[in-house]
C-alpha cells in the first residue's frame, strides 16, 4: 500500500467536515466548568439553584388523575425541585394509564 492510498481518507468531504467541526467545541470548553475531573468537589464557578417555587399550574399538573384529599405520600412535591420527575408527565396509554393522563 502506497503512502497516498493510506491518508485517501482525510480527503473526503465528510472526513474534513467532521474534523474541522470539532475545532470550535474543543476551544469552547474552555469556558464552563468541567465536571468530573474531581468527583469529589463541586467546581466553584457551578452555577448554584438557591429555591424553587412551583406555581398552581405547576401543582395542578403534577397532581392530575388524584382526588383530594391527597395521600401523605404526595407530600414530596413540596420538596420537589427543577430536576425531571416521571410524576409529573403522562406515562404509558391503556390499563396502565391508572391517573387518566391519556383520556
Amino acid at each position: 500500500m502506497t503512502m497516498n492510498k493510506k491518508f485517501k481518507i482525510f480527503s473526503t468531504p465528510l472526513t474534513l467536515f467532521f474534523l474541522v467541526s470539532a475545532i470550535p467545541s474543543l476551544t469552547m470548553a474552555e469556558d464552563y466548568p468541567v465536571a468530573g475531573t474531581a468527583p469529589w468537589q463541586r467546581p466553584v464557578s457551578a452555577p448554584v439553584i438557591e429555591w424553587v417555587q412551583h406555581d398552581r399550574s405547576w401543582y395542578e399538573k403534577a397532581l392530575v388523575g388524584v382526588d383530594a384529599p391527597y395521600p401523605r405520600s404526595l407530600y414530596f412535591l413540596d420538596n420537589q425541585g427543577n430536576w425531571y420527575t416521571p410524576f409529573t408527565h403522562p406515562g404509558m396509554i391503556g390499563p396502565y394509564d391508572i391517573r387518566k393522563w391519556h383520556k
